[in-house]
């Protein structure tokens, strides 16, 4: 019988320190640059191509560990650089995980290389759900797909809101509703290869933080993408609306079972950006004087960076179990994905906030770095499922009612 254990494997040692180094050498160092600028960091995201850090290959060395911690471990570290960076490294990775979650094989192949480029020319992939009328509301989806069976074409048609990437990437994959009457369960996710024709994202949305990363509304004017851009190809479509249809139950839906796979990546993310923040100010409260003595031998003071620490490794715990049990198949009955992002990104709030009281003046000055994580965290409450809707998904599953 394996003995339980907390400790980390070689494998996992090695990969958190090589993406810490990346880290702390790469991206802190460029952060407030590329904040400022509210540009993607191109340069960067070419640098962690070089290093091995960007690419599929990367991802599937991370996916294939069977404890699923490498995921959470590698953003983590990269977090801890930089959220706008890590974003704009890492956000491609929401459409490789809905390529990769309803995709099949073939169109696996097909599609992920070009959503990462090369290392030469990298190129960024866009994940396109929320809509502005269909947030947390996923079955209010108003973007139509519609098939054309004399070009053996998908027509798409409609408006998405807050897409990481949006109108840059060269890989777009959207969800559409099929059958509208069916709400959610009449849903499909398409590839939309680069260069086609009819998408559009004028309008790049400035943003409270995450500011390195690009975001934008992206317009769909009958877009006509071939039919194997469907994910999982029309015959699995037309036998899940079949059975939709008939009142069966469903297996999921292509948006529900993309956040499934990445809400404990998101939540180790927080809790990359709550680290940094409460190491920054443990470093500070270290080193100002008042008073005569340092300020963190004041219980007030002493007290708090406690508590900062449990919260941070009280959420950690919670994103790992998570992730493995994602990563081993095990049924969140209880909802522990969506308790690892909620308790992350309640943390990554809270953590900030405090880092930015205790430096007190110097902590509202954008030469100290917590003002910029304090406004980076506040996201982690709201993409990918806010607090609310995750608090809806636990006690959904507790109770197994159908709570509102």
């Amino acid at each position: 019988m394996v003995e339980f254990s907390l400790d980390l494997n070689e494998e996992q040692r090695d990969l958190r320190d090589w993406v810490h180094g990346f880290a702390d050498g790469v991206v802190r160092p460029a952060a407030a640059e590329w904040d400022a600028r509210e540009e993607t960091p191109w340069p960067v995201i070419q640098e962690a191509a070089k290093v091995g850090l960007y690419g599929f290959e990367f991802l599937a060395n991370c996916w294939a560990d069977p404890t699923g911690l490498s995921l959470p471990i590698a953003n983590e570290e990269l977090f801890w650089g930089d959220a706008g960076i890590g974003l704009a490294i890492f956000g491609t990775s929401l459409a490789v995980a809905a390529i990769y979650g309803s995709g099949t094989p073939d169109q696996l192949v097909e599609w992920v290389p070009q959503c990462f480029g090369t290392v030469d020319e990298p190129a960024v992939a866009a994940f396109c759900t929320t809509e502005p009328e269909a947030g947390s509301d996923v079955s209010a989806m108003r973007t139509r797909a519609r098939y054309d069976e004399a070009t053996d074409e998908w027509v798409l048609s409609g408006q998405k809101a807050y897409a990481t990437n949006g109108g840059i990437a060269a890989v777009h994959v959207v969800t559409a509703s099929v059958d509208p009457a069916l709400g959610s369960r009449g849903q499909a996710a398409f590839v939309v290869p680069p260069g086609t024709a009819g998408l559009d994202a004028t309008r790049k949305l400035k943003k409270l933080g995450l500011r390195a990363s690009h975001t934008a509304d992206v317009f769909l004017d009958d877009v006509r993408v071939p039919g194997r851009c469907l994910l999982g190809g029309r015959e699995a479509l037309l036998e899940r609306l079949d059975r939709a249809r008939s009142g069966q139950r469903a297996a999921g839906q292509a948006a529900m079972r993309t956040f499934e796979l990445s809400r404990p990546t998101v939540g180790a993310q927080a809790i990359g950006v709550a680290r940094a923040a409460y190491e920054y100010a443990l470093a500070y409260a270290k080193e100002r004087v008042q008073f005569g003595r340092p300020i963190i031998e004041n219980q007030a003071v002493a007290f708090a960076l406690a508590d900062m620490k449990m919260e941070i490794d009280a959420a950690r715990l919670l994103v790992w179990r998570a992730a493995w049990m994602g990563r081993n198949n095990r049924p969140f009955e209880a909802g522990e994905g969506s308790m690892s992002k909620l308790k992350a990104g309640e943390v990554a709030v809270s953590v900030t906030e405090k880092a930015v009281q205790l430096l007190g003046g110097a902590g509202f000055l954008r030469e100290h770095p917590v003002e910029r994580w304090y406004r980076d965290a506040k996201i982690y409450t709201i993409f990918e499922g806010t607090s609310e809707i995750q608090r809806l998904v636990i006690s959904r599953a507790i109770s197994g009612m159908q709570i509102r």
